[in-house]
């Protein structure tokens, strides 16, 4: 999702950020501004065809990447950027909902013959509602596209099952050295905060939806002792790198996306490396991201055709299949794709998935990808800290300091090239390639 190959392109400036282009010009350019490997790049090409096809006007699409949710949201604060589409995570579409910094989507606007907006997973739907939108509907200005939880992703070699079960795993001395952080303090944060209450949780005295909201001093105080006491256990903070070396197993404990377990686990498994993932017993953080179309927008049509479009039931499986994240549509094609995936990879156990699918509770699918009814309801949404969110920052800066060990930092710099070259040459045997990063 957040791949390093991307990175060292836009580095090297291959991102055309900058283009000049006259106000005619930039009414047939759709700018999106989307996660790094987050799409099937193929469906831009079909997306420029399929907006023709239906509209007769031709459009093109502008195809630009980010890392953090901070970042993507800073350049759209400033208003130097004109992007017609981007994708945050759901306490970055509350900010963006306090400051007004997105439009309504009119889905009227799309004709019923070619109208997907219908196949969001009611459960999808039902949690946006609950965005804290300051007065406003988060339905009304954001669409899901993907959605996961944070968990532990671990080599069942040297980890088993039961050391996973609760969170305090990330303190327990046999995995010095081992442990690896997604370096995204919000989804650390959460979690720890419900091992910390997890008693108070347990005996009714505090909800995990209401943890979400808590910022104050104490709590962040209260996580802060407890990152300090992991850190002798961290090799590193990562933002994409993790995956590759718990494939390589440098790194024997991950705290991570679903999505990334998903796509270490697959790799893995192709080296005969076996990797797993859970989601502790205290609970954790269930994450959502949507298109939203921002304030600046220049091409509002263009960029509701294009949310419209990855709501098509084939586009959710292409792009599931291609990033190894979890669609929002939950239309009955997609659950006999889960299904028939699930069977072809050899899962047996059924799971309760009649949240998001209906009727569906007991079906045989990909735990890592769908979760069980049980594992969402230990599962809460994270909401913006508002002011509280600077002092969560500096929390996590004075964590983190400088806690890559050399052995560590060496294997980094080799998995990045590896991973540059593996990039290249995976690319070049698409049959599409991405024409505009």
């Amino acid at each position: 999702m957040r791949s390093v190959l991307i990175w060292i392109l836009l580095l090297c400036g291959v991102c055309f950020t900058s283009c000049n282009r006259s106000e005619a010009e930039r009414a047939s350019i759709l700018k999106v501004y989307n996660w790094a490997d987050y799409i099937d790049p193929t469906l831009l090409d079909e997306f420029e065809t399929w907006y023709e096809e239906h509209t007769g006007e031709k459009v093109e699409v502008v195809y630009q990447l980010f890392d953090i949710n901070e970042i993507m949201l800073a350049k759209i604060e400033r208003g130097k950027e004109d992007f017609d589409l981007a994708c945050p995570s759901e306490y970055i579409i509350e900010r963006m909902l306090r400051h007004d910094l997105i439009l309504p989507i009119d889905k009227s606007v799309i004709p019923d013959s070619i109208n997907y907006f219908g196949n969001v997973s009611p459960y999808i739907v039902d949690v946006f509602d609950k965005i804290d939108g300051y007065g406003k509907n988060a339905n009304d200005y954001a669409v899901g596209y993907m959605w996961g939880t944070t968990g532990l992703l671990y080599n069942t070699r040297y980890v088993s099952e039961d050391d996973v079960r609760s969170w305090s795993s990330v303190w327990d001395e046999k995995f010095r050295d081992k442990l690896l952080v997604k370096d995204a303090f919000r989804d650390v944060y959460s979690p720890l905060l419900m091992y910390e209450n997890h008693e108070a949780i347990l005996n009714g005295t505090v909800s995990r939806d209401s943890l979400m909201y808590d910022a104050s001093d104490e709590s962040i105080a209260k996580v802060e002792k407890l990152l300090k006491k992991m850190k002798r256990n961290v090799a590193g903070w990562e933002a994409d790198f993790g995956k590759e070396i718990m494939t390589k197993e440098k790194a024997w404990l991950n705290l991570t996306w679903s999505g990334d377990a998903v796509w270490a686990i697959d790799e893995a498994a192709a080296v005969g490396v076996e990797l797993d993932y859970t989601v502790p017993e205290e609970g954790s953080n269930v994450w959502f991201d949507g298109w939203v179309i921002p304030r600046y927008a220049k091409n509002k049509k263009a960029a509701i055709y294009f949310i419209n479009f990855m709501c098509k039931p084939e586009n959710a499986i292409r792009n599931m299949e291609e990033i190894g994240y979890v669609s929002v549509v939950g239309t009955p094609e997609i659950l006999e794709y889960v299904e028939e995936s699930a069977i072809e990879y050899g899962f047996e156990e059924p799971l309760d998935l009649s949240y998001f699918f209906e009727g569906a509770d007991s079906v045989v699918a990909d735990p890592v990808l769908y979760h069980d009814r049980a594992v969402i309801e230990r599962c809460a949404m994270m909401h913006d800290s508002g002011p509280r969110t600077e002092q969560l920052l500096e929390m996590w800066t004075r964590v983190k300091g400088d806690n890559l060990n050399n052995g560590m930092v060496i294997f980094i710099l080799v998995v990045f090239g590896s991973l540059l070259v593996v990039g290249l040459i995976r690319r070049s045997r698409k049959r599409k390639q991405m024409r505009r990063l």
